[in-house]
């Protein structure tokens, strides 16, 4: 038996994405899908925090540049949103980046492409 890491969170946050691209479809900008989640989440009283900043430790300073997840749900999902054509290993290096700063150990890369939802479990 496969133990699936955070299985129920991700159900509820799967159910969240499905009902936002039933809803508005694709084609819309990553913040229109951005904007109807978080009303998703809300209505749905699944805690999360948009668009958190991370700071990067470089030695003995913080680098001037930040990162910023566009949600992190439930304290310890980060949720990464697309609007594009083709996802690529630049959007999975992305969120492997930002589960080493966050220390969190899932990220959902999820791609609300033009005919349907793509999404993807990435584990650190």
């Amino acid at each position: 038996m496969v133990n699936i890491l955070y299985k129920e969170e991700s159900y509820q946050l799967l159910g969240v994405l499905f009902d936002v691209h039933n809803e508005l479809g694709g084609g819309f900008l990553e913040a229109v899908y951005s904007d109807a989640i978080q009303y998703e989440l809300k209505l749905k009283s699944i805690p999360f925090e948009r668009e958190r900043q991370y700071k990067i430790s470089y030695k003995d300073i913080i680098l001037p540049h930040h990162y910023f997840a566009d949600f992190v749900v439930y304290d310890k999902i980060i949720l990464e949103i697309k609007s594009i054509t083709n996802l690529n290993d630049r959007h999975t290096a992305q969120c492997l980046n930002y589960l080493k700063i966050s220390g969190n150990k899932l990220a959902i890369l999820a791609n609300f492409e033009a005919d349907k939802l793509m999404h993807q479990r990435i584990l650190l």
